[in-house]
């Protein structure tokens, strides 16, 4: 016999299962073992871990505020944005560990980070992450208090 606890329990599970965008949808070019959350990638970024991390979007957004160590490598939906993060990885061993993110806009609409994967499945990296980031890089990252660099206001 279900209780009130219970029920409550699984509704509310429910409902956050569906209001969240799934990180793997049918025909995107990664697998959920390509994927990192944002509180993993905090706690490496904390450590000062040195894994790599490339920022695959547009660069007003990356001047407004990123993750710390992150070099721009994007925005990768226009070719010169593919040339640059092409560029990085040309250097970078094919078993080098490293991470992806933009954080431009919903997941499900980003258009940088799907190119970008698929660049560096076609280049042979191996062990290459993606951050999966919902909604944007503030409400994903900056808000929850991972570390993050801002821009300076001009005084």
């Amino acid at each position: 016999m279900l209780t009130r606890r219970t029920l409550l329990g699984t509704l509310t599970a429910s409902a956050v299962a569906f209001s969240q965008p799934k990180a793997v949808e049918p025909g995107d070019p990664w697998t959920a073992k390509d994927l990192i959350s944002p509180e993993k990638l905090a706690a490496l970024v904390e450590k000062k871990a040195g894994v790599p991390v490339l920022y695959v979007g547009f660069p007003a957004l990356y001047k407004q505020a990123h993750i710390p160590g992150a070099k721009l490598a994007g925005p990768c939906r226009q070719s010169s944005g593919m040339e640059l993060l092409k560029n990085e990885l040309s250097s970078m061993p094919k078993d080098k560990e490293f991470v992806l993110y933009c954080g431009c806009c919903p997941w499900d609409h980003c258009p940088n980070v799907r190119p970008a994967w698929r660049l560096v499945k076609e280049m042979g990296f191996t062990k290459a992450k993606l951050v999966t980031i919902p909604t944007n890089l503030h409400t994903d990252w900056s808000s929850k208090g991972y570390p993050t660099v801002r821009a300076q206001a001009a005084s």
